[in-house]
């Protein structure tokens, strides 16, 4: 059974890593889904999707940078039968600290959990986002023994990682002391057309001291790029939207970057 055919029959759809908005095939499923089958579906994300917000019962935003912790917190809320290890792994797991790093709330998941109890097929999405991720290795460790222990079907949209995790037999996991955090101004790179803009939110605008149709470089590292910056009134936050064709454009690596913000003089 192909993803798309997985999530057709799912009546519970939880999605970590993913925008959609570079998925259109998946996000049509997920959405028929809903329709067909009266889908419960939370969505987990940093940025909250405007085209899903019709449709989602539950949206728990997460911190950029802490997806190791999130799947600790999915670890901790869906796997209820395991060894021993892997339960002395969980019950070792500082979970205020966890979840206040990521600032998604214990109590979120335990809604989550408590959405997914009368599901009869369930799924996690695991989008591409996590694949550079500095702390990959680790999380793929997370989402196996989830998939080990838990009724989820995992739906993984990226192919090596997919393989990756469903491999995976070394679950030597490490802790998670440390959550890296991200601040100021940040770019989320959108895979598909390339685009002259970047769309931002009225925050977002007024942090960086740029106005709507300002003409920017995007500093990150030795890189420096020319936009156009957009507002978007549908976005909220510190996260602006970076479209470009693939994937190694450019700011290679993890899809989010913290970045400088200068107007083009004139």
């Amino acid at each position: 059974m192909n993803n798309t055919e997985m999530i057709l029959k799912s009546d519970f759809i939880l999605s970590f890593g993913t925008f959609f908005e570079d998925n259109q095939e998946i996000k049509k499923s997920v959405l028929t889904s809903i329709e067909n089958n009266r889908s419960k579906f939370v969505y987990m994300f940093p940025i909250d999707n405007v085209s899903l917000k019709p449709f989602y019962t539950q949206f728990i935003k997460y911190e950029v940078g802490s997806e190791e912790g999130i799947c600790a917190l999915l670890l901790d809320t869906f796997v209820k039968n395991c060894d021993e290890k892997t339960k002395e792994y969980i019950n070792n797991l500082d979970l205020g600290y966890i979840s206040a790093e990521s600032s998604a709330g214990e109590e979120e998941f335990a809604e989550a959990f408590e959405t997914s109890n009368d599901a009869k097929s369930k799924i996690l999405i695991i989008g591409n986002d996590i694949k550079n991720h500095q702390r990959v290795e680790n999380i793929i460790k997370l989402l196996a023994l989830i998939k080990k222990y838990t009724d989820f079907n995992l739906v993984v949209l990226d192919d090596e990682l997919s393989k990756r995790i469903y491999s995976c037999s070394d679950f030597n996991l490490d802790e998670i002391e440390e959550l890296k955090s991200f601040n100021g101004t940040l770019v989320y790179k959108l895979i598909g057309e390339n685009s002259d803009k970047l769309l931002a939110s009225k925050t977002f605008s007024n942090i960086a001291k740029v106005l709507d149709g300002d003409k920017i470089y995007i500093n990150f590292k030795d890189e420096k790029i020319m936009k156009i910056l957009k507002v978007d009134d549908s976005l909220t936050g510190t996260i602006a939207i970076l479209k470009v064709e693939n994937s190694d454009d450019i700011l290679n690596g993890y899809r989010y970057k913290q970045v400088k913000i200068e107007k083009v003089e004139i």
